[in-house]
Formats: C-alpha cells, structure tokens, sequence
C-alpha cells in the first residue's frame, strides 16, 4: 500500500511542558503571589541561560483558563518534568505541569535564538 501523502516523511519532536493552575491551590496574599511571580520568572530565565528551556511564555485567551503557560524544553520528558518540579509556583502548589512529546513536520519550526540544534528527528512508524 503506498505511503500516505497526508504523513510528513520525517518529524521533529520536541519536549513540551504544559502549566495549569494547580486544584486547590493555596492562597496567597498580593505580596507573596508578586513575590512568588518573581521566583518563578527568575527560575525559567536561569533554565534559559542554561539552554535546558528554549522558549516559553504564558497563554491568553484559552478555552481552558486553567492553562497558564507553554514551554518548550531542549531535554528529556523525564528531564523536563524533574525541571518543572523544582519550579518555585509548582513547589508552592500554585502551579501544576503536564509533559509530553510534540510532533511537528520536520523544518516546521525554528528557534533562531537557541544556539544549538535540539529535539529529535524521527519517522512515524508503518503500521
């Protein structure tokens, strides 16, 4: 049976961290959350510094309010959710992550301020 046009050759796959508001998050008063906020931008920035964090930002005007930012990480799954934990908003339970794999079409996307080549180039599988 010939290959199926609609499915790219070659995929990159990248590491992406997904942020949500935590269920039941404790309360924090306006100074601790300003605070708080400070620790965690400051946290992602160092990863960035690092290369381990390519790019992320937060999200706006979602369907799911719970989202509350989207990260694109240069390591493992397993090394961007021990990254993640150690973020100060998910310490403080006011942050909660999910981590998976993102396949685009190979080329589709490029991080011109990422110095290095990262994610994996892979091939969807016969079936």
């Amino acid at each position: 049976m010939p290959r199926n046009p609609d499915i790219p050759d070659a995929f990159d796959v990248y590491t992406l961290v997904l942020l949500r508001s935590a269920a039941n998050a404790p309360s924090f008063s306006d100074d601790e959350l300003d605070a708080l906020q400070r620790r965690h931008l400051a946290y992602r920035a160092e990863l960035g510094r690092q290369g381990v964090l390519v790019v992320n930002g937060p999200l706006a005007r979602q369907s799911d309010e719970t989202l509350r930012g989207l990260s694109i990480f240069a390591t493992s799954l397993d090394d961007a959710r021990r990254l993640s934990e150690a973020d100060p908003s998910v310490q403080a339970g006011r942050l909660s992550f999910e981590v998976m794999e993102w396949w685009i079409r190979a080329g589709a996307l490029g991080f011109p301020q990422h110095d290095v080549p990262f994610g994996e180039r892979r091939a969807m599988p016969d079936d």
